[in-house]
């Protein structure tokens, strides 16, 4: 009988060291969808306000803006806008980069993230333009992703802004927070919201709705602090004064 009161004990005073669960932060996992009218409405409104809306990348050609888009992982527009003058004017297509050696291009990449890295990458995929297109841009998805360090987001980009025929939509951190938070799609992963807008939205607006979303996500919809209150579609989003926590990865866990 002792013997029972006594492990009935331990395991009462176990049980009140026990540390509290710790509270999950709210995430985009589950956001409120909204019917399609109402999405369609909020992006003509959004479109209307931003009528400049495009790509922020200097370019002139496919080539340039192909290589700006490689160079932009990880890093700002603006920054990559500084480095490309310098860049392009000593490589102006992918004939003249393909003869170069990585090394030869850090020293113009060196104000880039990982700049030794994507001083490989663009290098490695001139030669790869050169070998299997002869020089020039290919102007199909599956012909871009087989390039060098290509993905779905980077040929997008070139298909939609360069060659005017979009095959997707481009989502990037802007248009992945900014569609879960104005209810348009339930799914957090790239590839999944990308199928979600192209069944949202006619393909002749795949292209504008990257650039929409981004000027907005850029200007207004930041992913902390969000301006709610000067939104151009604040009675359109189900996540309206209350998006801080929509669309924003989940913080990671502390070790103990």
């Amino acid at each position: 009988m002792a013997a029972k009161k006594t492990a009935t004990r331990r395991s009462t005073e176990r049980k009140a060291t026990r540390k509290p669960k710790a509270k999950v932060r709210a995430s985009a996992s589950r956001p409120k969808l909204v019917p399609k009218a109402q999405a369609l409405e909020a992006f003509a409104k959004l479109e209307a306000h931003y009528p400049e809306a495009h790509c922020e990348l200097d370019h002139r050609t496919p080539f340039e803006l192909l290589v700006a888009t490689v160079l932009s992982a990880q890093t700002t527009d603006v920054n990559v806008n500084k480095a490309t003058p310098k860049l392009f004017a000593k490589y102006p297509d992918a004939r003249a980069l393909a003869k170069a050696e990585p090394e030869e291009l850090e020293p113009l990449t060196s104000t880039l993230g990982f700049y030794r890295q994507k001083a490989k990458s663009i290098v490695m995929l001139a030669r790869s333009i050169v070998e299997q297109h002869g020089g020039e841009v290919p102007k199909t998805m599956a012909q871009l992703v087989k390039l060098r360090g290509v993905g779905r987001k980077t040929a997008n980009v070139v298909l939609g802004v360069a060659f005017k025929s979009p095959e997707g939509v481009v989502v990037d951190t802007h248009v992945q927070r900014l569609s879960q938070r104005l209810g348009w799609t339930k799914n957090t992963e790239p590839e999944t919201i990308e199928q979600d807008l192209m069944e949202l939205l006619p393909r002749s607006q795949w292209d504008a709705v990257s650039h929409v979303l981004i000027w907005h996500g850029r200007r207004c919809c930041f992913a902390i602090k969000p301006s709610c209150k000067e939104c151009p579609v604040n009675t359109l989003c189900p996540s309206a004064f209350k998006a801080d926590n929509v669309g924003r990865k989940p913080p990671r866990a502390r070790k103990a």
